[in-house]
C-alpha cells in the first residue's frame, strides 16, 4: 500500500495547491512575463515523468489504472496500423483530420512513454510529419488549426528525447507556420476571442498547448499567445456560473470541459499558475452538470445541438475537475464507466484512484442557473428503471441554440419516451442563420414543431425569446420547477407558464402550461417519442417501447383530445424515421387557459390515472 499511500499524497499536494489558486485574484499576465517561471525541461506538458513514475508505481496495485493502461495500449496498436494521415475537408472543415491525429498523438506517445517501444514514437513521429507538411491546417475554420497545434505540440513536447534535432525542427517549423502563425494573426480579429462559447477554449486551449510546447526556443508564440488567452478565457469560462452548467448542452460541454483542462493544466504543468482561472465561478462546479443530465437509459439531456441519442461515456475531464477541485464523487462516477467502456489516454494524464472513504449522499435534484437554466428530477440513483424528468429555460439565440424553451425529456423503465431529436447536419445552406426568419428555423429539429414545447398560432417561438425558471422545490416524495415562457410567445400571450412535476411518490410526471392568450389562435400541445401510441381513449393514450409501457391522460381541459402525427421528415434533413409526434389541438384557445397532461410509467403495481390539479401560481 506504499505506493497508493504516496499518489494520494501527491493527488492532495495538487489538490491543495489548486484550491489555493482558487482563492487567489485573477491576474491577467504581461507578455514580457509569462515565460519568467518556464519549466525549460521535456515533457513539461500535463504529465511530467515524475507523475508518469508515480502512475507506474501506483499500477502494480490499481486494477482500474490497469484497465486504462490496457485501453491505451490496444488503441495504440490500432493506430500504429493506419495509414498516414491526408489533407481531406469535409465541407469547409479538416476538423476530423485534427481530431484524429489529435487521437494518434495521444495513444501513441503515452504508449510510447509507458513501455519504450520505439514502433509507437516512430509512428506518432511519422503522423506529426505528414501534417506538418499539408499546406494549411485550415486557419478559415479555426477549430482545425487549434486541434492540429495541440496534437502536434503535445507530441513535440512528450516525444522531444525521442526525436533527433534535425526532426524537431521539421515539427516545429510547421507547427508554427500552420498553427501559431495563424493564432497570432487570429488573436487580432477573429470573434472568438471574444466568445463565450466552445471555440473560446478549444481554440485558446489548442494554442497554449502549442505555444508552450517550443516556449524555451521560440518564446514570442507563448509570451504572446498565453497571455492573449488568459485574458480571453473568462469570457467563455464565466459561463459556467454559478452552477456548472453550460448552455450549449452536456455535448458541447465535453468539448468545451476538456479542452478547458487542456489549457489550464498546460499553463500549470510549464508554468505553475493558472493565472487565477480557475477562481471563476463555476467551474468547480462545472462535473455536475454532465452526471445529473444523464438520464437512467444513458442518455444525455439533449438541449442545442446535441447529436441525436446522445449517451454519456467517459469523460476523462471529470478526473481533472476532480483532482483540481478536490471533488471524489466527480472520479467515482467516472471510474464506473471505464467499467463499460475503453479508456482514453487522457485518462491516464489525469487519473485519480478510488477516493478512500464513504462518498457523501447525493441529491436526486439539482437547478442549475445561469444564462441557460436547467432543472433535472430523478425517483433513484443507481436503478435504471428509475423515473428521470430534464427541463431547459434560457434563450433560443444561445450558440447551437434551438427554438426550444420549456422543452422536456422522460426517462422510465429503461427507456427514453419523450425524447428530442437532437441536431442536424451542420453543412446544410443556412444553418447558422439564426435571425428572425433565418433560414436555421426553416428546419424540423431545429424550429419548436419537432420540441416537446407548446405551439401557439401554428408558429415557431420567437427567435430573439428568453426564459427563467421562477420556482424549483425539491422533496423527498416530490418535486417541480415553474419556467416563466412569456417572451416566447408573446404575439398571441400575455402570459405563458409552464411546470413539471414529479409526483405519486416520484412515480409519475406532471406537465402543465397555464396561458393569458390576448389573440384567439390553435394551441397545440405535443411530445416527441419512439413509441408506438395507441389512443385507448380520446383522452388517454398508451404509449409502448419493448414492451414497456407509459400512459398520457389528458387532465385539463375537458374538451381536449390526443392525436398522433409523425415526425418524418424528407432529405436534405433527417428523416427521423418512424419518430411520431402525440399531440392534443385546441383550434380556439382564448383567454385563460390551462393545458396538464399526467405521463404514468405502467410500474408492476400500477400507473397514476388522475391527479387533482391546482393552479401554477399555487404550486
Amino acid at each position: 500500500m506504499v505506493n497508493f499511500r504516496r499518489y494520494i499524497e501527491v493527488v492532495t499536494i495538487l489538490s491543495c495547491f489548486y484550491v489555493a489558486s482558487v482563492t487567489a485574484k485573477q491576474v491577467i499576465p504581461d507578455s514580457s512575463t509569462v515565460l519568467r517561471t518556464l519549466d525549460k525541461s521535456h515533457p513539461r506538458l500535463m504529465l511530467k515523468d515524475k507523475e508518469l513514475q508515480r502512475l507506474k508505481e501506483l499500477y502494480t496495485e490499481d486494477k482500474v489504472l490497469q484497465k486504462c493502461i490496457e485501453d491505451v495500449l490496444k488503441e495504440a496498436e490500432d493506430c500504429a496500423g493506419k495509414p498516414m494521415l491526408t489533407y481531406r475537408k469535409i465541407g469547409p472543415r479538416l476538423l476530423s483530420v485534427s481530431r484524429e491525429c489529435l487521437h494518434r498523438i495521444y495513444a501513441l506517445a503515452l504508449a510510447y512513454r509507458w513501455t519504450g517501444e520505439e514502433k509507437y514514437a516512430d509512428k506518432a513521429v511519422d503522423n506529426m510529419l505528414t501534417v506538418c507538411l499539408f499546406k494549411d491546417w485550415n486557419p478559415s475554420h479555426f477549430l482545425d488549426t487549434a486541434e492540429m497545434s495541440h496534437a502536434v505540440g503535445l507530441g513535440y513536447d512528450w516525444l522531444y528525447s525521442y526525436m533527433d534535432s534535425e526532426t524537431r525542427e521539421k515539427v516545429k517549423a510547421g507547427l508554427i507556420k500552420n498553427g501559431l502563425e495563424p493564432g497570432l494573426t487570429a488573436y487580432k480579429k477573429s470573434g472568438w476571442i471574444r466568445s463565450e462559447h466552445n471555440w473560446n477554449q478549444v481554440c485558446n486551449g489548442g494554442l497554449i498547448v502549442g505555444s508552450l510546447s517550443i516556449a524555451e526556443s521560440n518564446p514570442q508564440y507563448a509570451e504572446q499567445i498565453v497571455a492573449a488567452a488568459v485574458r480571453s478565457l473568462p469570457r467563455a469560462i464565466k459561463s459556467y456560473g454559478p452552477d456548472g452548467a453550460w448552455g450549449e448542452g452536456p455535448g458541447y460541454w465535453s468539448y468545451a470541459t476538456h479542452y478547458t483542462a487542456y489549457g489550464l493544466a498546460a499553463l500549470q504543468s510549464a508554468l505553475g499558475t493558472d493565472f487565477g482561472l480557475l477562481q471563476i465561478k463555476g467551474l468547480a462546479e462545472a462535473g455536475d452538470f454532465p452526471i445529473y443530465t444523464t438520464g437512467p437509459t444513458g442518455y444525455y439531456l439533449n438541449l442545442a445541438d446535441v447529436g441525436e441519442k446522445s449517451s454519456r461515456r467517459t469523460l476523462p475531464c471529470l478526473f481533472w475537475l476532480a483532482r483540481t477541485f478536490d471533488k471524489p464523487f466527480y472520479a467515482h462516477d467516472e471510474r464506473a464507466m471505464l467499467a463499460k467502456y475503453r479508456a482514453s489516454p487522457q485518462h491516464v494524464v489525469w487519473y485519480m484512484p478510488e477516493p478512500a472513504g464513504k462518498l457523501p449522499s447525493r441529491d436526486l435534484d439539482c437547478y442549475f442557473r445561469g444564462p441557460v437554466e436547467v432543472a433535472v428530477f430523478r425517483s433513484a440513483w443507481d436503478d435504471p428503471q428509475s423515473l428521470w424528468a430534464g427541463i431547459k429555460a434560457g434563450y433560443n439565440q444561445v450558440n447551437h441554440g434551438h427554438l426550444d424553451l420549456g422543452n422536456f425529456e422522460l426517462d422510465a423503465l429503461g427507456v427514453r419516451w419523450v425524447r428530442d431529436l437532437g441536431s442536424d447536419n451542420y453543412n446544410l445552406p443556412g444553418y447558422w442563420d439564426k435571425k428572425r426568419g433565418g433560414e436555421r428555423w426553416s428546419y424540423y429539429r431545429l424550429n419548436s414543431k419537432s420540441h416537446s414545447v407548446p405551439l401557439l398560432g401554428g408558429e415557431d417561438q420567437d427567435p430573439m425569446a428568453t426564459s427563467k425558471f421562477i420556482k424549483f422545490e425539491s422533496k423527498k416524495n416530490s418535486a417541480f420547477a415553474l419556467i416563466d415562457l412569456t417572451s416566447a410567445y408573446e404575439k398571441f400571450a400575455k402570459k405563458a407558464t409552464r411546470g413539471l412535476a414529479l409526483t405519486e411518490g416520484r412515480k409519475a410526471v406532471l406537465v402543465q402550461d397555464e396561458f393569458e392568450i390576448e389573440k384567439p389562435c390553435e394551441l397545440i400541445w405535443a411530445i416527441t417519442t419512439d413509441a408506438e401510441i395507441s389512443l385507448e381513449k380520446e383522452r388517454t393514450a398508451k404509449l409502448t417501447i419493448d414492451g414497456k409501457k407509459l400512459v398520457a391522460n389528458v387532465i385539463s381541459p375537458n374538451n381536449a383530445v390526443f392525436t398522433i402525427e409523425s415526425a418524418e421528415q424528407k432529405p436534405p434533413q433527417k428523416t427521423n424515421k418512424a419518430v411520431k409526434r402525440l399531440l392534443m389541438r385546441l383550434s380556439n384557445a382564448d383567454g385563460s387557459v390551462r393545458v396538464a397532461v399526467l405521463l404514468s410509467p405502467v410500474w408492476k403495481k400500477g400507473y397514476a390515472s388522475s391527479i387533482p390539479l391546482k393552479p401554477l401560481a399555487e404550486w
